[in-house]
């Protein structure tokens, strides 16, 4: 049982780090300053999507799923939709 969710927040993690890495180095754009703050931010949006995805699962559940287990877009689209808006506040920052 532990392998099971472990891996599931695994999973989590890299999704948030792969939209950290694409969000700052790809799109060139900032969060709060740094790549941390992104990678903090990102994780936490991959796992709120988890959350969504838990609640929403029924409906969410036709469009993928990775491992069985992880249902991709939530965990994207929240991730990639709170560093958006992060960045939208950051536009003084970069000033």
């Amino acid at each position: 049982m532990f392998a099971y969710y472990f891996s599931i927040g695994l999973i989590y993690l890299v999704i948030g780090f792969a939209v950290a890495l694409f969000f700052t180095f790809v799109l060139k754009k900032q969060a709060a300053g740094s790549f941390w703050i992104a990678l903090a931010i990102a994780v936490l949006g991959a796992f709120l999507g988890g959350v969504i995805d838990f609640f929403l699962g029924d409906i969410i559940e036709r469009l993928s799923n990775l491992a069985g287990a992880v249902n991709l877009f939530p965990a994207l689209g929240v991730s990639l939709l709170l560093l958006w808006v992060f960045s939208l506040f950051n536009r003084d920052y970069d000033r």
